[in-house]
Parts: C-alpha cells; structure tokens; sequence
C-alpha cells in the first residue's frame, strides 16, 4: 500500500483564461471588420476596439471585445477587397546590407515581417491585393531604413518606439479612409535607423477595385 502523498496535478487553465494568439487576435479583427463594414460599429468604435485587440492579454479578453456582435461568417459579406488570407501566413522582407522591396501587384499575408540590417527595405501596398482585412507588419530596423507606403483611404495605424533613431506613422488621424477599406497596422523598433509608414496622397484602394473590375468586365 502507497502511503506517500505525490502533489495534485495543477488545474488546467480555462479557456477564457488563456494566452492569446495571433490566429485569436486575426479572428477578432475579421469580426470587428465584419462590423464596421456592416454599420454595426462607426469608426471611432472599431477605432477604439481594434487599439484594445493588441493590448489585451486573454482570450476571454478579447471575446469581450466581440460579445456584442455576430460570429464571422454567419451570413454577413466577405471584405470587399478579396477573401480570407491562409492562417498562419507570414510574409518575410530581410535587408542585410542591401536592399529589398514589395511593390506593384502582391498579396501581403496577415503578418510581415521586416528586418532591416544595414538596409533598406521598401514595402508599397498602393497596389496590393488585400486577402483579408486586418494587415500587421512588424519591423526590426539596425542601421538601415525602412518605409511603409498604403494607399491614402486605408486606416494606418503606428504602434513603436526608437532609440537614437526614428518610428513615423503619418496619417493615422485622417477622417476620409474607406470604412470597408482594410487595416494596416505597423509595429517597430528601430535602433540607430529610420522607420516611416504613410499613405500615398492620389492613390485610392477603391479606385483600384474598380479598375480591375472594368477590366475583368471588358
């Protein structure tokens, strides 16, 4: 007979009481997307709640940022500037002492991710095709130079900091994006260099979008 006493098993978490993901966080803002193109939240709402996405912790923290609105894909339409993005997707642009770009007609993931090292990387979404509404790029910059360019109706959004260098997000404030336009969120570091994200004043996603439609038209 076993008379020695072992420790109880740790209880398992709660699911509400677990760490976040990246796929957590993508699948809240597609809800919060769904939202505001639908009229269920204005701007300044989705606003407000898309900010908390990236600063809450808990998967039961972000449901409640969703707990007043319906699940996605429950009858509602698909983001008007193309479908859902594979999950999991990361897009990678290194510069190591060199130079590295995206531009003209790709499909950005749901993450990039930039690493400049005594380089420059140049990343034009003016005229990307959008697979899904939420874009974050996260920006690593050593001696080098980095620069983000969204067409001007996309909400942009900065989240970084700089040390003896520089992290820029102009056009953040501006009241004339597309409510049904996509997201692009940029989050950096830079370190003795140089990052700058802002929108391309003439040049209009939806424009975009109607061109393409003309064309598949004719």
């Amino acid at each position: 007979m076993d008379l020695e006493k072992h420790p109880a098993a740790p209880a398992a978490a709660a699911p509400s009481e677990l760490r976040a993901s990246d796929a957590d966080r993508d699948r809240i803002a597609q809800t919060l997307g769904d939202a505001l193109a639908e009229g269920r939240l204005n701007s300044e709402e989705h606003s407000e709640r898309l900010d908390s996405l990236y600063e809450l912790k808990t998967v039961g923290e972000l449901e409640g940022l969703v707990r007043d609105l319906p699940a996605p894909g429950a009858g509602h339409p698909s983001p008007a500037y193309g479908a859902s993005a594979p999950a999991g997707y990361t897009d990678n642009v290194v510069a190591v002492c060199s130079a590295s770009a995206r531009k003209g007609r790709w499909r950005p993931g749901a993450h990039t991710r930039a690493v400049s090292v005594m380089g420059d990387i140049s990343i034009d979404l003016t005229e990307a095709v959008f697979e899904q509404q939420v874009t974050e790029i996260n920006v690593t910059c050593v001696l080098g130079n980095v620069e983000v360019v969204v067409p001007e109706n996309v909400t942009l959004r900065g989240y970084g900091s700089g040390v003896l260098g520089n992290f820029e997000v102009r056009g953040e404030s501006r009241g004339e994006t597309d409510p049904q336009a996509p997201v692009v969120i940029v989050r950096g570091f830079a370190l003795l260099g140089n990052i700058e994200a802002r929108p391309k004043l003439g040049s209009r996603l939806v424009d975009l979008a109607h061109k393409l439609r003309k064309r598949l038209d004719g």
